[in-house]
């Protein structure tokens, strides 16, 4: 099959996303967190217990490596090749910049960024970057790994938050760092007390992390429902259809005050691709009235598709 200038250019888009995202999460590591002592949920959590245990010995992106290996073999079987491809791309750069990143970001713009600003600014700043960067990653079809593989295996079966599967998982990762000693940069032990809070941050990191993962997601997939009335409804019809390349339905209405027929247009859209669509219908017919809400959700072609197996009649008639 001959590839086609425009799959290169998604391919292109895609690829570069990810990086971008993945480039967010491991700056978020290497700055607010780890110089910290903070730990965080997923893979990466175990990764910097580890790091952390081995007083540094063993590097968080190391640990992050090996461990994603095994859950990229299953997603492999069950998220498609796609999502493999994608994947594998972003946990090979995201384990290099976890190790190579600690090294190589001055030591003064850690002090500066995060040191100086505290452990609930680190978390807060740490969380709502790794969150964007995750959010990022998994749009365009990939996955920083661990818990996400987790989290989206079940969500292509179910419709469940992708954040909040995250969320629970992290807690349990979370509270294992209690059972795991812990040492600084310099080698100091981190006392028991300290650790405590150390467990409190992490909640408040994976809280952060979740919450920017489902407004990302949430807010990259939201879409609106738009009603359209205009005496050149045809024309408006036509290059929404062909030009903007989404679905109109026309409706027949009656205005009441008028008592005359006429004809109102329906579309649903992304939300992203309103402000365009509003321009090319004030561009036709600058006095048309316009109707827009949001909707929570659309499903079907285009769209999003229902998860979760079909009860059969049988099953049906039972629970009536």
């Amino acid at each position: 099959m001959p590839i086609s200038k425009k799959n290169v250019l998604t391919f292109f888009k895609e690829y570069s996303l990810i990086t971008l995202g993945i480039l967010l999460y491991v700056v978020a590591w290497a700055i607010f967190l780890v110089p910290n002592n903070l730990v965080g949920g997923g893979v990466s959590g175990v990764a910097s217990i580890v790091q952390y245990g081995t007083n540094g010995f063993i590097k968080i992106g190391t640990t992050y490596f090996f461990i994603n290996a095994i859950l990229l073999i299953i997603a492999l079987f069950i998220l498609g090749k796609s999502f493999g491809g994608k994947t594998v791309y972003a946990v090979i750069v995201a384990s290099i910049g976890l190790n190579v990143l600690q090294d190589v970001i001055p030591r003064e713009i850690v002090q500066a960024l995060a040191v100086d600003n505290g452990k609930l600014m680190s978390t807060i700043m740490g969380g709502i970057m790794a969150g964007v960067g995750i959010g990022l990653t998994m749009s365009q079809g990939g996955s920083t790994g661990g818990t996400d593989i987790i989290a989206l295996i079940v969500n292509k079966y179910r419709n469940v938050s992708p954040g909040r599967m995250i969320l629970w998982m992290d807690v349990v990762i979370i509270l294992s760092s209690m059972l795991v000693p812990s040492y600084t940069a310099d080698g100091t032990l981190l006392p028991w007390t300290e650790k405590v809070t150390t467990v409190v941050y992490g909640f408040i990191l994976v809280m952060v992390n979740s919450t920017v993962i489902d407004l990302y997601l949430s807010g990259s997939k939201q879409s609106v429902q738009l009603f359209i009335l205009s005496r050149k409804f045809e024309q408006i019809a036509d290059v929404i259809t062909h030009d903007l390349h989404r679905g109109v339905t026309v409706l027949d209405g009656k205005g009441w005050y008028t008592k005359n027929n006429t004809e109102v247009l329906m579309v649903l859209t992304r939300k992203t691709d309103l402000s365009i669509l509003l321009r090319t219908i004030k561009s036709i017919d600058p006095d048309a009235f316009l109707s827009v809400a949001s909707v929570t959700g659309v499903y079907g072609k285009g769209f999003d598709s229902i998860k979760g197996k079909v009860k059969g009649k049988n099953s049906l008639s039972k629970e009536s």
